[in-house]
């Protein structure tokens, strides 16, 4: 499915051999050319034009390599990936490529074919993947998928450059320029300095837009909140570590910092902080640069004074919020060969530079070795406006998924039930002391363990 609801399918047949293909190396699996026929169901990019690049570089691998494409683009609007995927996974039948969202790998792990071969190939050409990608796309000790491009993104700081600078001291370009070095004050960047800066935006009326409800946007932020003070609720093993310091000091920052935020953030939606941004009423959110590429086609009067920069630090470390998608094959496919074929080459750093290209800057490669593309330092206005959008050595921050390090299979039910931001809501909102939100959340997690 399309952005516009429109079903669309792209059908090639090997006898359509183009030019522009021809210069295309035949990719081998196990000394086998691939061939054959490939249904692929992959990600609905936000950016429109994502898909346009996507489609041709597949529908290039597909007329070199003589197999039949069928590519479908499925919309995470009204969760109908999600559903597609339950949907094949049930009828054992559907594409032989889907794409994955962040953790619908451990869950569907048992139906999908062993990616090892990929990903190892790929290790040893690119460098090590981030670590999340680990955390969400090994189960059991084997790749289950191959960390995607397409789609996967950072949420840092996105701040105006002059609401910051006007009402918070803070000259954003200056801390974190277009530049491989960390400018001044970007040491001093922390949740201390971070609640000044609400503070001072909030009394001039343009308050931080930062969500607390029970879905991505809410869950990312607060998760690397919580991490960055070392407020870890269920560790490695499973355990229950929620009656902390570190968890009662988090409380106490979140219920400092909601003063200076909008008082209707605890129902807010996904796109509430986008529009808050967008429409001039917020000084600095969490996101993608899809904001900033939607202000620059509506709003080009706040697109001009939009910086991409990491998030605050604190006692724990830096912890930028990331969410990646995965592409996986189906264990009922019928061309596996051709489908790990085209996903180790969409993996490859030239495709992977044209998506990066395509999206504006949006989609973040898994690998570190793939953060320099030329996109980040060009996009614009402002030029390198998204510079400091995938995480760079001198940010000195980790990419970090929500309620990592706790096993997925609990963890997962931690992010959808938005469960940290739900405490943040029982000490804000209904004045409940912190050991007794530690208590409540000690009570869900086992459940959460149990099920």
């Amino acid at each position: 499915m399309e952005g516009n609801g429109i079903s669309r399918r792209t059908v090639l047949r090997g006898a359509a051999l183009g030019a522009a293909a021809s210069a295309l190396p035949l990719v081998n699996v196990h000394g086998q050319t691939s061939g054959g026929r490939l249904a692929l169901g992959l990600w609905d990019h936000w950016v429109p034009v994502g898909n346009d690049a996507m489609r041709k570089i597949v529908t290039d691998w597909g007329q070199k390599n003589r197999v039949e494409i069928q590519l479908d683009f499925i919309t995470s609007v009204g969760n109908k990936n999600l559903l597609t995927i339950a949907a094949e996974s049930q009828a054992r039948q559907g594409h032989d490529v889907l794409s994955f969202p962040t953790w619908e790998v451990h869950a569907q792990a048992d139906k999908l074919e062993p990616m090892d071969d990929v990903v190892q190939r790929l290790s040893q050409k690119y460098g090590a993947l981030n670590p999340i990608t680990e955390y969400l796309g090994k189960v059991q000790g084997q790749w289950r998928a191959v960390p995607a491009v397409s789609g996967s993104q950072n949420k840092p700081s996105l701040g105006r450059i002059d609401l910051l600078k006007q009402h918070a001291g803070l000259d954003v370009q200056a801390m974190f320029p277009a530049s491989p070095n960390a400018g001044p004050g970007a040491d001093a960047w922390n949740w201390d300095a971070f609640l000044k800066a609400a503070e001072g935006c909030h009394k001039a009326g343009f308050s931080f837009g930062l969500p607390l409800g029970s879905f991505p946007d809410a869950n990312d932020w607060v998760g690397s909140m919580f991490h960055s003070f070392g407020a870890t609720l269920v560790d490695a093993k499973g355990n229950i570590t929620a009656k902390t310091d570190q968890v009662r000091a988090v409380l106490d920052y979140a219920q400092r910092l909601c003063q200076f935020l909008p008082n209707d953030v605890f129902s807010w939606d996904d796109a509430s902080n986008n529009r808050a941004l967008i429409s001039g009423r917020s000084a600095l959110i969490f996101n993608p640069p899809s904001a900033w590429a939607v202000a620059k086609r509506d709003a080009p009067q706040v697109a001009e004074q939009v910086w991409t920069f990491p998030p605050p630090s604190g006692a724990n470390g830096r912890f930028t919020p990331y969410l990646p998608y995965f592409w996986g094959v189906w264990s009922f496919s019928r061309n596996k060969g051709a489908a790990k074929a085209l996903l180790e080459f969409l993996s490859e750093r030239e495709q992977a530079e044209a998506m990066v290209t395509a999206s504006g800057g949006y989609d973040i490669p898994p690998f570190t070795s793939m953060t320099d593309f030329k996109a980040w330092e060009t996009e614009g206005p402002p030029t390198g406006v998204v510079y400091n959008y995938p995480v760079k050595p001198h940010h000195k921050s980790e990419q970090f998924i929500a309620d990592y390090p706790a096993p997925p299979e609990i963890a997962v039910q931690m992010y959808n039930q938005g469960i940290q931001a739900k405490m943040i809501a029982r000490v804000v909102q209904n004045k409940e002391a912190p050991d007794r939100t530690i208590a409540w959340v000690e009570r869900e997690l086992e459940g959460f363990k149990r099920g």
